[in-house]
């Protein structure tokens, strides 16, 4: 799967995926706007433009990535693993995403609810599943 930024001067290739996932943080609502809507990509992910990439180190074990020209959001990457995690709307519209789990959903304000039926993963059980990556956080902001 090939996306772009908004611009066009930065293009990420993934291997080909179907699921989407949300993620209800505080820092992933105030990076994005709302639920970070993303594809978990591995580390096979290739970047074309990469010198207009600006990359911001969010925390010990994650940073984040936009473009330096128009500002879209690129990537989520866990430090440890190199393991992406690439916004949705990067993508064409008609990829046959389903929409499978969501994470911190203890997190997740009352003004917006999805009608997926979806796996929810509260912030305790978001930290237990990758203890070995990421530290506790009592702020529901991983990274």
């Amino acid at each position: 799967m090939k996306g772009h930024c908004l611009c066009g001067a930065i293009a990420i290739e993934v291997p080909d995926k179907t699921t989407v996932d949300a993620c209800h943080c505080g820092m992933c609502r105030r990076w994005s706007g709302g639920p970070a809507l993303g594809i978990a990509c591995g580390s096979d992910v290739q970047i074309e433009g990469s010198e207009k990439l600006k990359v911001y180190r969010s925390s010990d074990w994650a940073e984040r990535a936009f473009c330096g020209e128009c500002g879209t959001h690129l990537f989520y990457r866990l430090v440890p693993t190199q393991d992406y995690f690439v916004p949705a709307g990067l993508f064409a519209d008609d990829q046959p995403f389903e929409f499978t789990e969501q994470i911190f959903v203890d997190r997740k304000p009352r003004y917006y609810d999805f009608a997926n039926q979806t796996v929810n993963l509260t912030e305790a059980e978001v930290f237990a599943k990758f203890a070995a990556i990421a530290p506790d956080s009592s702020e529901g902001e991983p990274a």
